[in-house]
């Protein structure tokens, strides 16, 4: 028998479990303390993920309507989400726990694992960047696969205890999208964009990493996103500038924004990758950026101040659902708006003064085209991954194929579980990239080519930003533009 639940309680409860898991987040990830104590977290909230809950949720979606269902479905992927993690929790601690500690020798020095990727990216021999990935891919298969492959297993297993035919087919319910025609809209861009792939990329990756296409392996990559070559054009004093002066022009005072934490601070701990943690919505946000360098940092920072910018002005009296949960496609879709200006001619002349940026915007184009190919792949790759239809021996191959294939770029079968995020997360960058080309359109139409310097389009954003995730990134994009989301705009970016 299903279980009947207190909506309001249950969203309450499930707020300081989030809460709670945000802060623990943060902490071990930006580099504050070694351990990652999800086990504790899970334990003190066990009763919110009970299988029971999960039946009684999906009872009551059943005969919902219209903002009691959204509600419902919002919880019930929470829910979900929940079960799976409590399930594979003692996995995920020991994989955070072994990235932060292990070393590794390259050529007679150590490198942590963490720093690795970044010390890969700044590297200017392209031999010493295949040591460094080779070294990287040896731990990562040995020291982490297992635990990555026990927790893809179980959260298989769970998805069809739970009554769905298969993982794939849960997380398309959940997220209420049509994942088989997203794949047709970017198997569509891969062969709308398979004859200029190369007469558009090469150029740049003889410019920037001095290799052909054909020449180019998967550890030279990270160099090519590096561009270091465009360092003069982003200072590195002059990054936190940028954001409060893009903010400013906005009506947005970053540093009068009590909410908001920036931690830029490097430790030894702390993750290559820049985050946001929304550890109390819109009360207590982190803003967590390392330094890569260059053009890297500018992205990240804006990329996940697009976030930080979307939590912070959520309506504090709005259902807990409505501020941390919904179609991450939406708060996605913010921050790639302003991680785009930094790839702005008008935003680069205005910020940072560089009024000479035609080889940078083409480079762009190029690296957005690898980009948006890479994760086209990825969705067909993930859409086989946990389909169920093949056994997961044949997934390393299966991985290689189709992202060599996609790059033109010999891959490593080694990373199938490694560049996996749950819940088909490649869904929601890919509809976020279409949903943020619309809206960065409209901006431009309704306050000009230096939309990013007048209140009035700050005004909009905190609007929209007050509504937090309510609307999906379909509904959301209808409401402002008319429009539903289309992959097909991606063609005009590239």
């Amino acid at each position: 028998m299903p279980l009947a639940l207190d909506l309001d309680s249950y969203a309450r409860d499930c707020e300081r479990f989030v809460s709670e898991m945000d802060r623990e987040y943060y902490l071990h990830f930006a580099g504050h303390k070694e351990e990652f104590e999800i086990e504790r977290i899970y334990e003190q909230h066990a009763g919110l993920f009970e299988r029971d809950v999960v039946a009684g949720l999906r009872e009551r979606l059943s005969s919902a309507a219209r903002e009691e269902a959204r509600r419902l479905r919002y919880l019930l992927e929470l829910a979900v989400g929940g079960l799976l993690g409590r399930e594979t929790k003692r996995e995920e601690a020991q994989l955070a726990e072994r990235e932060a500690a292990l070393e590794l020798q390259v050529n007679g020095d150590r490198l942590p694992y963490r720093q690795s990727a970044v010390t890969q990216s700044n590297e200017a021999d392209p031999e010493r960047r295949a040591a460094i990935e080779k070294a990287r891919l040896d731990a990562l298969d040995t020291e982490l696969n297992p635990l990555h492959l026990r927790a893809l297993e179980r959260a298989h297993e769970l998805a069809r205890e739970l009554g769905w035919g298969s993982y794939r087919e849960m997380y398309g319910d959940l997220k209420q999208i049509d994942l088989a025609a997203l794949e047709r809209q970017t198997s569509a861009f891969l062969d709308a964009t398979a004859a200029v792939y190369q007469p558009t990329v090469d150029p740049h990756l003889r410019s920037q990493v001095g290799l052909r296409l054909g020449e180019v392996r998967r550890s030279d990559l990270p160099y090519f996103f590096r561009a270091r070559g465009f360092d003069d054009m982003f200072p590195a004093e002059q990054l936190i500038e940028a954001l409060e002066q893009t903010l400013s022009g906005l009506g947005i005072a970053l540093g009068e924004q009590q909410n908001v934490h920036l931690d830029t601070e490097q430790r030894p701990l702390k993750s290559p990758r820049a985050f946001c943690a929304p550890v109390r919505v819109p009360d207590e946000i982190y803003l967590v950026i390392p330094r890569n360098g260059g053009r890297d940092d500018y992205a990240a920072l804006f990329h996940e101040a697009g976030h930080t910018e979307h939590y912070a002005h959520m309506d504090s009296s709005m259902p807990f659902e409505y501020r941390y949960l919904g179609d991450n496609s939406v708060t996605e879709g913010f921050a790639f708006l302003l991680e785009h200006l930094t790839e702005d001619p008008a935003w680069l002349a205005a910020t940072l003064g560089v009024t000479d940026a035609e080889d940078y915007a083409g480079y762009v184009r190029a690296s957005k085209l690898v980009f948006l190919r890479r994760y086209a792949a990825k969705l067909s790759y993930e859409l086989q991954l946990h389909g169920g239809e093949r056994p997961l021996s044949e997934m390393p191959d299966v991985y290689a194929g189709l992202l060599g294939g996609a790059l033109a770029v010999e891959w490593p079968s080694r990373t199938w579980l490694s560049d996996v995020d749950p819940g088909f997360y490649a869904a929601n960058y890919l509809r976020a990239w279409a949903f943020e080309t619309r809206l960065r359109n409209l901006l431009r139409e309704r306050f000009g080519p230096e939309w990013f310097a007048d209140p009035g389009a700050g005004a909009l954003l905190r609007e929209i930003w007050r509504e937090g995730q309510r609307l999906d990134a379909d509904e959301l994009l209808a409401q402002v533009t008319g429009e539903r989301i289309d992959f097909a705009v991606m063609l005009e970016e590239v």
